[in-house]
């Protein structure tokens, strides 16, 4: 069924939408710009008034994807967690409730082959969302001597890359049913394994 948004006068934000549901059922390369168009109740030529090509139809995408990214991540951290590990936590489980919950997002943003350096709005965006999970690692190894506190950047790197990992192997479609144990289990488990191993919370946290 045709989208409504471009009868509401806004073209571009429908073309988003259709664009979103296209790549949740298709894939960021299943689709063309006229069936964008179509899905959105339009003409084949009506997106190049707002976007030259598909590529930069899903950089909307994404980068409306991050922004709500960081929106739920910085709630997440902010949230009136009782202590940093509680907030990193916290953190851990927005990217995966994000996942879930925003299927054609997530695939625009990490999925779809295009550099976050594509444009420099997608850019900002992405880097406010990697800045979150930094801000938190920085709160968690705060209490260490400065000799002995690992990297922020890089530990924050690795706990977004072993989210990253849980969403696709665990938690795409039916969460859970590839695995003995839910997403946000083996994530924090894995998380809470990884900070013991760089000392930064103790063995019966």
């Amino acid at each position: 069924m045709a989208k409504q948004g471009y009868h509401h006068g806004n073209l571009r934000q429908a073309l988003v939408e259709a664009t979103l549901d296209l790549i949740a059922e298709r894939g960021p390369q299943g689709f063309s710009m006229a069936e964008a168009a179509k899905l959105a109740g339009v003409s084949p030529a009506a997106p190049y008034r707002h976007f030259p090509g598909r590529e930069a139809l899903i950089a909307e995408a994404a980068r409306q994807g991050y922004e709500i990214f960081v929106t739920r991540m910085e709630a997440a951290f902010d949230g009136g967690q009782p202590n940093p590990l509680a907030a990193f936590m916290a953190t851990g489980r927005a990217y995966l409730e994000f996942a879930h919950s925003n299927a054609g997002h997530y695939v625009a943003m990490f999925e779809s082959g295009l550099s976050v350096n594509c444009s420099p709005e997608l850019a900002d965006a992405a880097g406010r969302a990697q800045a979150i999970l930094i801000r938190s690692a920085e709160a968690l190894s705060a209490h260490l001597p400065p000799d002995r506190r690992p990297p922020a950047a890089m530990f924050a790197a690795h706990v977004w890359a072993m989210s990253h990992g849980v969403v696709e192997l665990f938690a795409r479609g039916n969460p859970g049913a590839r695995a003995p144990f839910p997403p946000e289990e083996l994530l924090e488990s894995g998380i809470a394994v990884y900070l013991r191993g760089l000392g930064l919370i103790p063995p019966d946290s």
